[in-house]
Formats: structure tokens, sequence, C-alpha cells
């Protein structure tokens, strides 16, 4: 299999995953075993419709799965926004969990006591959130 074709191997590698054969993946996407086999080897590229159909039923990201069968329009592509938590408690394990981010704006225990406190309110929905209100009370040491 050629090393550049990704979508042929990710296909196969998921069908595989799924214990689905040739046969039984195009059955289900509605085209032909060797129209499936073309795609694994990179002799064929898939359409928009069939790549929403492979997709769904190998529940895959349509997005990726377009990328990697037309990986020249990777350039037309909008830059990925990283995931918002979907919830305060959500956040605040997000934040938690970032310990590069902590450091970087030496977050301290007593502040992350505080915060911890605001995140049980549940207004707070994103680890930057967290760190906008931290830089916000904090205290200039020189004033004291």
């Amino acid at each position: 299999m050629n090393t550049k074709n990704r979508f042929g191997q990710v296909l196969k590698e998921q069908r595989q995953a799924h214990r689905l054969t040739q046969r039984e993946l195009a059955a289900r996407i509605g085209v032909k075993a060797s129209h499936v086999a073309y795609l694994e080897t990179g002799q064929r590229k898939p359409s928009l419709a069939l790549i929403g159909r492979i997709a769904d039923t190998l529940h895959l990201d349509k997005q990726r799965l377009f990328v990697l069968a037309h990986p020249e329009a990777r350039s037309m592509m909008p830059a990925a926004r990283p995931a918002r938590p979907k919830s305060p408690k959500e956040a605040w394990r997000a934040l938690l969990s970032d310990r590069a981010l902590l450091n970087r704006y030496q977050v301290t225990k007593r502040e992350l006591q505080a915060l911890r406190q605001l995140s049980m309110l549940g207004y707070v929905m994103s680890p930057r959130e967290f760190l906008a209100i931290v830089t916000l009370i904090r205290r200039d040491p020189e004033e004291e």
C-alpha cells in the first residue's frame, strides 16, 4: 500500500476494527467491493457523498476523512479551534490538567482554592476564563 495513502490506511484499519470485509462495507455504503479495494490501495479517491457515507458507517469525523482523501484541500480549511469544555466542571478539570498553563501563569495553590470555589458557581466555562479572573484579582506586590 502506498505510504502516502493515509485515507486508504485509515479506511482499512477502521473497516477491520468494525470487523467488516470489503464486501460488507461496500454493501453498507452502496458501492462495489472492488471500489473499496481501490480506495484502500489509493487507486481511486472517494466523492464527497461517499466520504459522508463512509464516515457515518465507520463512525469517523467527516472533515478529517475529507482531508485524508484530499490533502491538497487542507490549505482551504479553517484552522482548528481548541475544543471548548461543555460544562463548568469540564472547564475546571481542563484547567487542573493543564500544568503547562498553570505554570506559565504561575497560579498559586491559594488562587486555585479560590478558583475552585468560583467553579462551583457554574459561570466559568473555560480554563482561559479562570486565568482571566486570576489576572484581574491579583494584586500588584508593590502596592502592599
